[in-house]
Formats: C-alpha cells, sequence, structure tokens
C-alpha cells in the first residue's frame, strides 16, 4: 500500500469507522484485492496515484477479501479486483476487474461531486440556518463555476420563490434545458409561480366568494380557479383543492378541462403523496366517474 493518508488498510474492526462513517464525509472507494492477484496488482498501484493526485477527495480503502471473507460475502465480492464507491453510508456505484486509469477516472468522476455541487451543499446549509443572503451568494458562485448545472438554478429557484421574488425565479427556469424542465420539482415550481400570476390577476377573495355563490358558467368557474390560486399560495391546500374538485364536478368543459389539470399540478407541488393527496386523489377519481 502507498503511504499515503488518502490510503487506507480497512478490515472488518475498523470497517464501521473507515467506510461507513467516513463516507457520511467524503466518497470511499473499496479496494477488495488480493496478494495473488494479478489484475489486482495493475490497478491498485492506479487507484493509490489518484487518491493522491484527488487529494483528499475520496480516501481509497483496500481490503485483502482473503483475509476479511465476512466483508466479502456481505458486500457480494464474486470476482477480484472488485471496487465498490460508498456515499452516505452504502454502495453507489462499483466495477469488477482491472480498468485502465482513464476509466478509473470516469468512474471518479461519477462519484465525486462538481465543485458546483460542493457549493450547491454548502449553500444548503447556509438557507436551512436563515441565511439566505449568503446562500445565494454560493449557489451564483456555484453556476459561475458549472454553468451546467440545472440543480444549481433549482435551489436559486426555490431560493427566490420562497423569498417572494417571482420574476427571479421564473428567470431560472427559463434558463434550465427544457428536459431539465420537465423535472418534478421544477413544475412544483413553476406552477406555484403560474398560481402567483392567476392570484395577481384576480379580485379580492370576497368577491370571488360571491361570484362562486351567485354566478353561473364561466364566470363562475373562473372565480373558482382564482380562489384555489389564491388559497394555495397561502398554503391552505384541502380548501384549494375543494375549490377545483367543485370546478371539475360543475364546470368540466372550461378552459379544456382546467380543474381537473390545476388539481393535479397542486398534487405535484405537494410532492404526489401525503394524506391530502390520497383525500383528493379518490374525491377526483368519484368525481370523473
Amino acid at each position: 500500500m502507498a503511504n499515503s493518508p488518502h490510503v487506507q488498510d480497512v478490515n472488518l474492526a475498523n470497517f464501521e469507522q473507515m467506510v461507513l462513517a467516513e463516507s457520511q464525509q467524503r466518497p470511499v472507494l473499496v479496494d477488495f484485492w488480493a496478494p495473488w492477484c494479478g489484475p489486482c496488482r495493475a490497478l491498485g498501484p492506479i487507484l493509490e496515484k489518484l487518491a493522491d493526485e484527488y487529494g483528499g477527495k475520496f480516501l481509497l480503502a483496500k481490503i485483502n477479501s482473503d483475509e476479511n471473507q465476512e466483508l466479502s460475502i456481505k458486500y457480494g465480492v464474486r470476482g477480484i479486483p472488485a471496487v465498490k464507491a460508498f456515499v452516505g453510508g452504502r454502495v453507489v456505484d462499483e466495477f469488477t476487474g482491472a480498468l485502465p486509469e482513464a476509466g478509473v477516472r470516469q468512474f471518479l468522476d461519477r462519484i465525486i461531486p462538481s465543485e458546483g455541487d460542493r457549493l450547491r451543499a454548502e449553500a444548503d446549509l447556509l438557507r436551512r440556518a436563515g441565511q439566505d443572503a449568503q446562500a445565494e451568494a454560493k449557489l451564483k458562485s456555484a453556476l459561475e463555476v458549472d454553468p451546467q448545472n440545472d440543480r444549481v438554478r433549482l435551489d436559486l429557484a426555490r431560493l427566490y420563490l420562497e423569498s417572494g421574488r417571482y420574476p427571479d425565479s421564473a428567470a431560472m427556469i427559463e434558463a434550465m434545458h427544457p428536459a431539465f424542465r420537465m423535472e418534478p420539482e421544477v413544475e412544483a415550481i413553476a406552477a406555484v409561480l403560474e398560481f402567483g400570476q392567476i392570484a395577481a390577476q384576480a379580485a379580492d377573495d370576497d368577491s370571488l366568494r360571491r361570484t362562486i355563490a351567485t354566478a353561473n358558467g364561466d364566470a363562475r368557474a373562473q372565480a373558482l380557479y382564482q380562489l384555489a390560486a389564491r388559497l394555495v399560495l397561502r398554503g391552505d391546500f384541502d380548501s384549494a383543492m375543494a375549490q377545483l374538485i367543485e370546478m371539475v364536478r360543475d364546470h368540466r368543459a372550461y378552459g379544456d378541462d382546467l380543474g381537473r389539470k390545476t388539481l393535479l399540478k397542486v398534487f405535484n407541488i405537494l410532492g404526489n403523496q401525503g394524506e391530502l393527496v390520497s383525500k383528493y386523489r379518490t374525491l377526483l377519481s368519484r368525481t370523473l366517474f
């Protein structure tokens, strides 16, 4: 083994500390090898060289599979060298056999966070601590070093949405790759922005409720739609979805089935799970059929 702080001999006694616990802080590459294994002797120096070159971005943990058969069995080692990447205490990627250096580099690029992702993680900690301005600065720095990272744009869009900066949030979504805009998290933010536009154009709540109580046809349907938008923005999802169920029941044709489509957007905002979503999925099904 190379004399390096980034390469460690690991066995059953220290596996939990050196692999499971350490992988909560940075990726750990576990190399199952044996002294008699020719491909292991070819791959080992490459792994050790890259561990030093990457300067601590990952830890290389070398496990002699002959001496640690319990670990080999537990992690399904059927041939060596077997390299398994641990992140957060679990295996996230692996390969068997001796790869050339270029192949190992490609493997590492999949598991080691980019500079943009590192800054994004720091921004998340700042946001959770209520330091939104500092989080925004970190995310902007992340975009500078990793301009193709739409996950950073997603975090900025969410941050802007939570602080009421709707145009800035919309601009982040517009800058994303079209395929990424179809991600559920992005669609949820886009839906909230859409509700914000609807609510801004609507009358006050009392006027909307009077229209719902007295009007018919499209005027009533529009009032139900606008009131639902206002309620979503306040976080009153139960009441909002009740308006939309009524819209589906009484005004199915309005806006090309707009009530049902809007209800699905609210489900998406709620992550498509939870008691409220289950309740209104059932009500929607009963209303439709």
